[in-house]
């Protein structure tokens, strides 16, 4: 990882604007050239630039900045060790054109017809349809069930492969199980009889 600090003009500005750095120690903290902080000082360099606050961001302490304010000898250091950037796999529901939602009973279908040990309630949550509406694919009660095409909803981009081979591995786990627990059921029969 590089020491320089997320946005440097950003942070530069804010340093220039908030502290009595030397223009030398925020030059080389931010990676630019002294002459870039001398022009944000003057007011021609990073016009409209938002100031970012090294601070907040995890960036930079308070004492950090106070000792270095006191020694015009002493560098700035980067906190690269508390920087975490993280890739969260939290899924944000993603907007759905409505040309794309009629496609949505004709995925079902194709998940039904491809994978049928995928349980109507983890269809409807791959798909993003009510779970009546897939069970209603299944039994072939649905309204319009002569008019669907099976289509991939993978090529469709309504869902990832990943989401679907993850949503097959827990239904195959879910089969696992409740063999398991018929094999038991059948065991504890038989002994009690």
């Amino acid at each position: 990882m590089s020491n320089a600090p997320l946005m440097p003009m950003a942070t530069a500005v804010w340093l220039v604007e908030n502290t009595t750095l030397t223009f030398k120690q925020i030059a080389n903290f931010c990676k630019l050239h002294e002459v870039e902080i001398q022009g944000i000082a003057d007011g021609e360099v990073a016009k409209g630039i938002k100031a970012y606050n090294p601070i907040i961001s995890g960036q930079l302490s308070r004492d950090e900045i106070e000792l270095s304010s006191k020694d015009e000898n002493r560098p700035l250091q980067i906190k690269g060790n508390d920087i975490e950037i993280s890739y969260s796999e939290k899924k944000i529901k993603k907007y759905i054109p409505l040309s794309k939602r009629q496609d949505k009973p004709d995925s079902a279908l194709w998940i039904l017809k491809q994978h049928n040990i995928l349980k109507d309630s983890q269809i409807a949550k791959l798909v993003g349809i009510t779970k009546n509406s897939v069970s209603a694919i299944r039994n072939k009660s649905y309204w319009n069930y002569n008019n669907l095409n099976p289509k991939d909803p993978v090529a469709l981009n309504l869902f990832t492969q990943k989401e679907l081979m993850d949503a097959i591995e827990k239904a195959e786990r879910r089969i696992k199980r409740e063999k398991k627990e018929k094999e038991k059921q059948k065991n504890s029969s038989s002994i009690s009889t």
